[in-house]
């Protein structure tokens, strides 16, 4: 969805919407109404039942977006005194959260409307609404209608216009007014694909999450690092089922003592007993995998992925973060959010996706500048819980530049694009770094283990866990946690070559990996110490 210009707000502030017809309303900062509605390419098919239930989120916009985006630039520079001195979130919603009073008026509007507010956070920029729909089409002078999907053999819920509010505050947008695009794991089974195991610790060759450990970082007396003192934070839009958790590790080992915490978003559902729970359970025990000493890992669930990541940054206990789905764009709301985790020193990976291209897989939210791109590659090693030996890309890692053409390429990242590499010299190329994503990897999900799977959904992960051992590092030395990795890595990759793994060989649609930056495995995968302390600095 993308940014809209300003509306006027004619509607002088009040309470009550009998004050202020809707002739006099404000329009939200975003759209809302999907494009096939608003170009009729979809057909009616009814109405939405008046009494359904429903869960928004309502957005207000940051303020001094412009004194942020400044902020950063002196955040990530190592030559400026405040390098690295990250915010807290009460220090970051003073400076660019919504007031206190707007925040406030907002709120008791939503309520006087009839609406429950059941949510609210810490950084001001969004509260919980609930209602039926019939309120919320009164609230926000719409109709809700089903319309026939015109890709997809379903019907999808959207609103049949821009929603307005008799508000004086400014609006930028309210979730969950559609479900056209439904959210999806990037996570794939070698059965559709092909694809076998080969020099894993798991049954039939495949690997299991300490073999990444091993490769990525090490064994033995140099290995000391295990992510005590760190927790990482995983965003899922479904439950998980924690026996499936413990399966995985009886299976497979090691003993796992970290704590899975299971954090239901504005009163969603965070375990199931009995669900299709594949890709929260390889987020769930890669990490661990990576970083067995992790202080928890905390997994938040709703169907809302704003929701939870602004709770995640509002929270602000992770420093590491990492989602493997892929749904709906969402840009204006959710670069605010990545903005804020950057400002408070988190770090946030995300799948790049399986499908060659950005489009097949689906571009969200991989495009957006201010999230780290995790691409696919093809691991070898030299067996068994063995070493490193090598590691071309992933034929089926979604790359290219942004399809969102608002999107610019950074400039830490544009020196980096060739005529060999095929990247855009205007908008951001995807990815940014990588780690291993063939079919060859072991999860659990609804009581059964198989090996066979593979996809970025596990590269992102992995990432999270190295992240992990990165930070230990930098706080057991008396430094800073590394945060929003692009700016740093990017900018000290030119003087470091080997402080990544290159990701050399195989090509992912017309992107190939070629020696250096490329598109498929980014920047490369981790390289253990050699990465820790040339990102940290020693």
């Amino acid at each position: 969805m993308s940014l809209k210009s300003l509306s006027v707000f004619a509607c002088v502030a009040t309470l009550s919407a009998s004050l202020c017809g809707s002739a006099s309303a404000a329009a939200l900062l975003t759209s809302h109404v999907p494009a096939a509605v608003a170009r009729h390419q979809a057909a009616l098919a009814g109405s939405v039942d008046p009494s359904t239930p429903m869960r928004m989120q309502v957005v207000l916009p940051m303020r001094d977006k412009a004194g942020l985006k400044d902020l950063l630039s002196v955040l990530y520079n190592p030559s400026s005194p405040l390098y690295r001195h990250w915010l807290s979130v009460a220090e970051f919603t003073k400076r660019f959260g919504p007031t206190q009073k707007d925040y406030n008026a907002a709120i008791a509007y939503f309520r006087g409307q009839g609406l429950s507010v059941t949510n609210t956070a810490a950084n001001r920029y969004m509260f919980q609404v609930e209602g039926r729909a019939s309120d919320v089409e009164r609230v926000l002078h719409v109709t809700l209608n089903n319309y026939k999907h015109p890709t997809e053999n379903r019907t999808f819920m959207a609103p049949d216009r821009e929603p307005t509010l008799d508000l004086q505050v400014p609006v930028q947008h309210i979730t969950h007014l559609d479900n056209y695009v439904l959210p999806h794991p990037k996570l794939v089974h070698a059965d559709s694909r092909g694809g076998a195991g080969t020099t894993g610790s798991g049954p039939g060759g495949n690997y299991i999450a300490s073999d990444f450990r091993a490769v990525y970082y090490g064994t033995g007396s140099k290995a000391k690092l295990n992510g005590k003192g760190q927790s990482v934070a995983l965003m899922e839009l479904a439950p998980f089922n924690p026996a499936d958790v413990a399966l995985y590790f009886t299976s497979f080992g090691p003993t796992n003592s970290v704590p899975v915490n299971g954090i239901g978003v504005g009163g969603a559902q965070a375990t199931c007993t009995s669900c299709e729970d594949g890709e929260q359970e390889l987020d769930i025990v890669y990490p661990i995998g990576m970083a067995p000493g992790l202080d928890q890992v905390q997994v938040y669930v709703s169907d809302d992925p704003v929701a939870i990541e602004n709770q995640m940054a509002s929270d602000n206990v992770s420093k590491q973060l990492s989602t493997s789905w892929g749904y709906d764009e969402d840009f204006a709301d959710e670069d605010a959010i990545y903005q804020e985790m950057a400002a408070q020193g988190q770090s946030y990976f995300t799948a790049s996706g399986d499908d060659s291209t950005l489009q097949a897989s689906g571009p969200w939210p991989e495009e957006d500048a201010n999230i780290i791109a995790v691409g696919g590659t093809d691991l070898v090693t030299t067996g068994p819980g063995g070493s490193w030996q090598s590691e071309p890309g992933w034929e089926d890692s979604a790359s290219g530049p942004s399809l969102d053409h608002t999107i610019l390429i950074e400039a830490y990242q544009l020196p980096y694009i060739n005529k060999n590499n095929l990247g855009s010299t205007v908008y951001r190329n995807v990815s940014d770094i990588s780690a291993n994503a063939d079919f060859d990897m072991m999860l659990c999900d609804k009581g059964k283990c198989a090996g066979g799977w593979g996809g970025t959904s596990f590269s992102s992960p992995i990432w999270a866990g190295f992240n992990a051992l990165m930070n230990q590092y930098a706080l057991k030395n008396g430094k800073p946690t590394v945060g929003f990795l692009n700016p740093t890595a990017y900018t000290l990759y030119s003087g470091n070559k080997k402080m990544l793994h290159d990701i050399i060989g195989n090509k992912s649609g017309k992107y190939p990996a070629v020696k250096g930056y490329d598109l498929v495995g980014g920047l490369g995968s981790p390289n253990g110490n050699k990465t820790i302390k040339t990102i940290v600095g020693n």
